[in-house]
């Protein structure tokens, strides 16, 4: 944004020792848009003092989560694709993220995923051709959930160091999953992240009981590992949970985006120096859930 006489002026209050002043120019500034932060950035690098670098820093912050709220509601108040909303959490997390590296590595896997793709695949088959590809070919890992290690699940950090968790991976094989038309979605089964090849003519050819009729088998995104009902069965009965329908319900993607969220603020805690990014979070959730 090109510097003028008002902007200049607003800068030279931002040190002021009347919180009522900051406060007002603080808004000021914040009302002018993400387009200030170069001017900010600049004047931050040649602030005479720590004080007004941590000032300046504040607001740019501030900028940047704005805008990123703004990004959050225009997703959710369309047709949320799941790509975009991944990236808008990479995003959060990593404000200066290239996506155009995460871009390209998507469509390396698609491509080359598709290569090896025929309509003569039984179901069973597909998985293990795009399994091979993310798992043996492009070396994905799969990682345990640790809450110390956000990049875990984020797509950016999950595609550039080639680990994620399930949330991580999930999220990689889901957003495959779609662009390759195979009908696979994330299931609601409780502790876990896990995903459901979904039978798309069940509805048509036979009547629907319990909701997992739905689906032909299980995938664990860590690993790419397939499971059988009996599998799913016997995890229900090690946790002593009935096997409700509800839980074998696919998620939307914006159901999916806020359990990344969620599950993102688990890696936060609640001291004074990382209380804000738990707000922050909770703030961009409730955009999503309104």
């Amino acid at each position: 944004m090109q510097e003028n006489k008002e902007i200049k002026a607003l800068f030279k209050l931002i040190d002021d020792p009347d919180e009522v002043v900051y406060e007002t120019v603080s808004n000021k500034i914040i009302s002018l848009g993400k387009g200030i932060i170069p001017n900010l950035e600049h004047y931050s690098e040649s602030a005479v003092n720590t004080d007004l670098q941590e000032k300046v820093d504040l607001l740019i912050q501030r900028l940047l989560f704005e805008d990123i709220k703004e990004d959050f509601a225009k997703w959710g108040d369309g047709r949320p694709d799941l790509l975009a909303g991944a990236l808008l959490v990479s995003k959060y997390a990593h404000p200066n993220m290239d996506t155009t590296l995460v871009f390209k590595e998507i469509e390396k896997l698609r491509r080359n995923i598709w290569l090896e793709m025929n309509s003569y695949l039984t179901p069973m088959e597909q998985i293990n051709v795009i399994g091979s590809i993310v798992y043996n070919y492009y070396k994905q890992k799969g990682i345990e959930i640790n809450y110390d290690n956000p990049n875990g699940f984020l797509l950016d950090k999950t595609l550039e160091l080639h680990q994620g968790n399930a949330f991580g991976n999930g999220t990689l094989l889901l957003i495959l999953c779609g662009l390759l038309d195979v009908p696979v979605y994330a299931i609601n089964i409780p502790k876990q992240f896990i995903l459901g090849y979904f039978d798309q003519y069940v509805d048509v050819l036979t009547p629907i009981g319990h909701a997992s009729e739905k689906i032909k088998f299980y995938i664990d995104p860590v690993n790419g590992q397939m499971y059988s009902h009996k599998d799913v069965e016997n995890y229900f009965k090690k946790m002593s949970l009935p096997p409700t329908s509800s839980f074998f319900i696919p998620f939307d993607n914006k159901s999916i985006i806020v359990m990344l969220l969620s599950e993102l603020k688990k890696c936060f805690d609640e001291s004074i120096t990382q209380r804000s990014k738990i707000k922050e979070i909770e703030a961009l959730i409730e955009i999503l859930v309104l």
